[in-house]
């Protein structure tokens, strides 16, 4: 459905490597997430793939179209919502939704069953200026816009940022259901926890992918024994941590540091705790944790 093979792009007249000999290939139906930083050079996969952008090297095909020879034909198969709000604000909700239905040569009518659970939720404000909408509501009109020509591939890019949590979880929701219709969807995220609700990732930074998998596999494949430990004064713990000479990692989650011996033998958690209570660390508090996909892509940095 959508294929990548040594796909480069770099800007400022060479200055700037954005992607750097990227190759993965999306099945059909699949929800697929593409997961890294801002500047990982997620936006130019996908404007690459949207045929915004021509790549310097590599080759890329939407359902089995080439992205440069047959630009035309993929423009019509595919939905694109950028992660910057690009609609036309001085337009209300309607309109915007009939402006880019016209431009496919469509009707809201003729797809309104793949829009609707989605437009329901927008259509008490389709009277309303897009630019006075909040930032969840802009975000499904969006998306209704993205899907208003029936698309058999949907890119969206950081769809979910600066969208309060609640909006976040509806969103998902919503494209497991569009999922449920067939249509491919390709998401990037800078939101490590939302790879968990993806079928497949692949992990980027600096414009090279640094593993694909299940989300699953991806954890599984974590090399060490990973440790949760937290105390009354986590930032001196922080920086205690890392002047310990048996620790190989040592990263701040939440409430907890999460941590990694060099050699995770009997009795090494026993000895840290030592060494932390002559520091002064009271109500210290160690155990083993599972490792999440940011533990993962940080020890995939680290290990590059």
């Amino acid at each position: 459905m959508v294929a990548l093979t040594d796909i480069s792009k770099t800007y400022n007249d060479g200055g700037t490597l954005a992607v750097d000999r990227v190759s993965f290939s999306v099945e059909k139906g699949e929800l697929f997430g593409l997961i890294g930083p801002d500047g990982a050079g997620k936006t130019s996969i996908f404007r690459v793939l949207t045929t915004l952008l021509l790549p310097d090297g590599g080759s890329a095909t939407v359902n089995g179209l080439d992205v440069v020879k047959d630009y035309k034909a993929i423009r019509s198969q595919v939905g694109y919502m950028p992660g910057k709000f690009s609609l036309y604000q001085d337009l209300s909700v309607e309109e915007n939704l009939n402006f880019f239905a016209t431009i496919f040569g469509t009707t809201i009518a003729e797809n309104y069953d793949l829009i609707k659970e989605i437009y329901v939720q927008i259509e008490p404000f389709k009277t309303r200026r897009a630019g006075k909408l909040s930032g969840g509501m802009k975000q499904k009109l969006a998306l209704c816009c993205a899907l208003i020509h029936r698309p058999t591939v949907l890119f969206l890019d950081e769809p979910t940022t600066g969208v309060d949590t609640v909006s976040r979880k509806e969103f998902w929701e919503m494209l497991k259901r569009l999922k449920q219709q067939g249509i491919t969807i390709l998401v990037s995220t800078p939101y490590m926890d939302e790879a968990t609700l993806c079928e497949r990732i692949a992990l980027i930074q600096k414009g090279r992918i640094m593993s694909i998998d299940t989300p699953a596999n991806i954890t599984k494949r974590y090399p060490e024994k990973l440790y949760a430990i937290k105390a009354e004064n986590m930032s001196k713990l922080l920086h205690d941590l890392r002047q310990y000479e048996a620790i190989k990692s040592c990263n701040a989650f939440g409430e907890y540091h999460h941590i990694a011996f060099k050699d995770d033998s009997d009795g090494e958690s026993e000895k840290l705790l030592g060494y932390l209570e002559t520091k002064g660390h009271q109500n210290l508090e160690i155990q083993p944790t599972t490792p999440t996909i940011e533990d993962c892509f940080i020890d995939l940095m680290e290990g590059n």
